[in-house]
């Protein structure tokens, strides 16, 4: 099985596929597969890289700062 996740590291903006509602998440940590975010709407989450494959967001670099 493949970690989706394995390009992210902490900092990059990210959504998760199956919940776009949670808005816009910031990656804390990747480590062994799991994924810190803090997503904008709904908090800090773990995601399971060999699971769920984040989509990484280019296009909304200062908008965590407006919220």
């Amino acid at each position: 099985m493949d970690d989706l996740n394995a390009i992210l590291t902490p900092g990059m903006l990210v959504r998760h596929p199956d919940f776009p509602d949670w808005g816009v998440g910031q990656v804390q940590s990747n480590i062994a597969g799991k994924v810190t975010v803090n997503f904008r709407s709904e908090g800090k989450m773990v995601i399971d890289s060999f699971r769920v494959g984040l989509t990484p967001v280019f296009d909304e670099g200062s908008s965590l700062a407006k919220g």
